[in-house]
């Protein structure tokens, strides 16, 4: 779930200059994090409770999820336009005066920052190419809400249908197999589903996406397929004779591995009949 912004508002310090103010685009505000550089106004904005970016990390992208801003400003009539560098180098000074540090640089105008504190992580991406505009997005690192979960119902008759099923309610941290809280319901649904079916058998088979090397997400995907597997016998007493675990890592994806929502449907727990 989410956590809250526990960072003090950074500044973009900078000389006023004498013109008129533009009004925001509607229902537009600056992110608590960072003022605006004087003379621009918010021309459009984005948010969401929760959503990823990718953030270059070095030379590797990183993808981020939890709470999403996007903000782009526009440079006000009448006002000078600062050079591009000056809008990067005062939002570094800013994000330096609350401990954020710079990671990565593409070296086209795109520049990226962390900001962790107190065990909270803020991360921003700030694209300024041209004198006129300049684009934030700010993710504070969080995890979602879990909305939608199948019941035992839905699970039996795609079960039935397909002869398997994939569950996306079990959670996993990067690289870790421990199932993480937030995933009961999930759990607690494949219980119901075996317990209403006495005679189900199923094999329990983990999935990843291609980030990392294959045979470390071949390792990944089974450890995470027996971590569901005890959680079934273990917490809701399931027999383990009707339960096999796998796991194929990432040699069977349902979508592409290009882009962050496509890995996001590979990383995934099927449960396929026996």
């Amino acid at each position: 779930m989410h956590r809250g912004l526990l960072f003090p508002a950074a500044l973009v310090l900078c000389a006023v200059p004498a013109f008129a103010q533009e009004p925001d685009a509607e229902g537009c505000r600056d992110h608590p994090l960072l003022s605006r550089f004087p003379g621009f106004r918010i021309q459009r904005c984005t948010q969401h409770a929760f959503s990823t970016h990718a953030f270059l990390m070095g030379r590797k992208e990183v993808p981020v999820e939890g709470r999403y801003t996007e903000i782009m400003y526009a440079l006000n009539e009448g006002a000078k336009a600062p050079a591009p560098v000056a809008v990067h180098r005062n939002i570094q000074n800013a994000l330096a005066r609350v401990g954020g540090v710079q990671v990565g640089n593409n070296g086209e105008g795109d520049q990226y920052y962390k900001v962790a504190k107190d065990g909270a992580e803020v991360w921003v991406h700030v694209n300024a190419v041209i004198a006129e505009q300049y684009l934030l997005r700010i993710v504070e690192k969080g995890e979602m809400k879990q909305e939608v979960v199948a019941d035992a119902a839905a699970l039996g008759a795609g079960i039935k249908a397909e002869g398997r099923i994939a569950v996306y309610g079990i959670l996993f941290d990067t690289g870790r197999s421990e199932i993480k809280p937030g995933s009961e319901v999930a759990l607690q649904e494949i219980a119901k589903l075996l317990k209403g079916q006495p005679a189900l058998r199923l094999h329990v088979v983990g999935h990843t996406d291609n980030v990392a090397g294959l045979e470390l997400n071949m390792k990944l995907s089974r450890a995470r397929a027996e971590a569901v597997v005890a959680a079934l016998t273990g917490s809701y007493g399931i027999s383990s004779a009707r339960l096999i675990p796998h796991g194929i890592g990432p040699i069977a994806p349902v979508a592409s591995n290009d882009k962050e929502a496509g890995r996001a449907k590979n990383r995934r727990v099927e449960l396929v009949k026996q």
